[in-house]
């Protein structure tokens, strides 16, 4: 597959555009700059461009006679984290989290590598006259919480946008540039997060026998929480709890009255996720009791996406057309991933297979000694990962190989020759 001319010409724009957008990311449902930057684009093209889908969320139809509709998606939203890159376009923008808290912010997660080769793959396809059918391009809020593809469908996402009859997506990962990570079945876990919070009566620290101290409920709560995992599911199935908040009092000699606990949970299965949540209801709940609060606690889930399945037959239909870009041997397995994504989300409401690879972004020096894919995961634990404050993907060649992925993918269920 020869590098497109037209692509040639765009990519010292493109650099530029994703240079940007790195240097000015935006939180969850706050990406009014990103998206005005998309649709802008997607106008620029051609496309019928709708705004503020599910808050701040864009589409643009791109229609070409009959044949299927392809939905190329991808998200925009940054995280509350300092950049310590280094680099000439690193972050320095702030922004307010939704408890109001002023943040630094960054695209620590590559979303803006995402935005940067949708809009390049969209101007390929554009130029190429071969193929018939209906592309949508959707640039998707607020991945980070969970929260934006749900909020999309919700606003009545697929009345403003035909139907899709597949769902395509990427997400840049460490891997070597020049690689791609593709697996049938259960690629992405789904997560639940949970806010917890356990009630007890408040006093002095002198008269602990006058109170119900919910710190040590919290404590042995905790504990009790790290047995539904080793205890409650199958060595055979998978499944990850994480404590990653506890809060509680304000002074040493106080008892408070309640302790917040925030909790989340990775799986793959249905079965097992049903069984987890249940576990961690029932522990709660038990530990209460066990400790005589008089008051129930409160589960409160506030961010939950299912896992992300890619569909077989969607996989060997695509597949082809990603190792005809890199090579054979350069599309891998990367396994199940315990990290997750809402794109799920999209397929699941319009009932459509999805198909959603990992898009190496690592600089390909550091794996140059790495030979098979244990070699390289070793290398990968040394790296930034997404979500880290030196989480920088190399501009060249990610950038050219993400576009011509997602419009190569596009092609390989497109209508024409």
């Amino acid at each position: 597959m020869d590098t497109p001319r037209d692509l040639e010409v765009l990519m010292p724009r493109l650099r530029d555009v994703y240079r940007d957008l790195h240097a000015h990311p935006e939180l969850s449902f706050a990406e009014e700059r990103t998206a005005g930057i998309g649709a802008a684009w997607l106008r620029e093209l051609g496309l019928t461009v709708t705004e503020g889908v599910g808050r701040t969320g864009v589409t643009g139809v791109l229609r070409r006679g009959d044949g299927p509709v392809v939905l190329l998606r991808a998200d925009m939203d940054a995280l509350p984290v300092a950049e310590a890159t280094g680099l000439p376009y690193a972050s320095t923008d702030r922004g307010v989290d939704p408890d109001g808290r002023d943040v630094p912010v960054m695209h620590a997660c590559g979303h803006d590598v995402h935005v940067t080769c949708l809009l390049g793959a969209l101007s390929v396809l554009v130029a190429d006259d071969s193929w018939t059918g209906t592309v949508v391009a959707l640039l998707q809020p607020a991945e980070e919480v969970a929260q934006g593809a749900v909020a999309m469908v919700e606003d009545g996402l697929y009345t403003a946008v035909p139907r899709p009859d597949v769902v395509l997506g990427q997400h840049v990962a460490p891997l070597p540039a020049g690689t791609i990570g593709l697996r049938a079945g259960p690629s992405f876990a789904a997560t639940d997060s949970l806010r917890i919070t356990l009630y007890g009566e408040g006093g002095h620290g002198s008269r602990p026998e006058a109170t119900v101290d919910p710190v040590v409920l919290a404590a042995a709560t905790v504990l009790r929480l790290q047995t539904v995992v080793s205890r409650e599911i199958a060595g055979t199935d998978t499944a990850v709890l994480t404590v990653g908040s506890i809060q509680a009092g304000t002074k040493s000699n106080i008892i408070p009255d309640h302790a917040l606990l925030l909790v989340n949970l990775r799986t793959y299965d249905v079965r097992v996720r049903a069984r987890a949540l249940a576990a961690i209801t029932r522990i709660v709940e038990g530990e209460a009791a066990a400790a005589g609060a008089r008051r129930p606690p409160q589960i409160e889930p506030f961010e939950q996406a299912p896992a992300v399945v890619n569909d077989p037959a969607g996989v060997e239909r695509t597949r082809p057309w990603l190792e005809a870009l890199v090579g054979a041997g350069r599309v891998l397995d990367p396994g199940p991933i315990t990290g997750s994504e809402d794109v799920g989300v999209l397929a699941e409401a319009a009932e459509a297979p999805c198909v959603f690879w990992l898009l190496g972004g690592a600089d390909p020096a550091a794996f140059a000694e790495a030979s098979g894919l244990e070699e390289m995961r070793a290398v990968l634990a040394s790296l930034p990962s997404n979500h880290s404050p030196l989480f920088a993907p190399v501009i060249d060649p990610t950038l050219e190989i993400g576009v011509r992925a997602l419009a190569g993918a596009a092609r390989a269920w497109l209508g024409g020759v």
